[in-house]
């Protein structure tokens, strides 16, 4: 399994009124982990796109388990298991500072062809990445 983590500082602005994270916000978390891990394959998403792949969010699961607080730093992880052929499957989940887990749940890419916006496959250059390292 590869894994690939970032650690994120609970800010202001992301929290509700009793100061804790407001759920939507784990999507986002979810996404900086996401973006750490294509760019730590070395092959960032604007790579991809300047390549004709875009890599749109096909599903999203959450499963909330303890409330991350204004103040907190959290540590943002995505794993991959299998390598990806139609869609990447991305498991996911946060942390906070004290190894709580936060939130976890899975996120599916798909690929399109950017200038048809058709479905296409997972590029070869992506998949070779992760079949070498997993």
């Amino acid at each position: 399994m590869l894994v690939f983590e970032t650690k994120l500082p609970i800010r202001y602005y992301e929290t509700d009124q009793m100061g804790i994270v407001h759920h939507s916000n784990y999507i986002r978390f979810f996404e900086c982990a996401r973006n750490v891990m294509m760019e730590s394959l070395g092959y960032p998403i604007q790579k991809c796109e300047e390549d004709g792949v875009t890599i749109p969010v096909v599903s999203v699961e959450c499963h909330f388990k303890y409330p991350a607080k204004m103040g907190d730093t959290v540590t943002s992880v995505a794993r991959i298991a299998k390598v990806p052929l139609a869609k990447l499957e991305v498991e996911q989940a946060v942390y906070n500072q004290d190894g709580v887990l936060c939130a976890e749940g899975k996120v599916v890419l798909g690929f399109l062809n950017k200038e048809t916006g058709h479905p296409t496959r997972c590029p070869d250059v992506v998949r070779e990445l992760i079949e070498e390292k997993l």
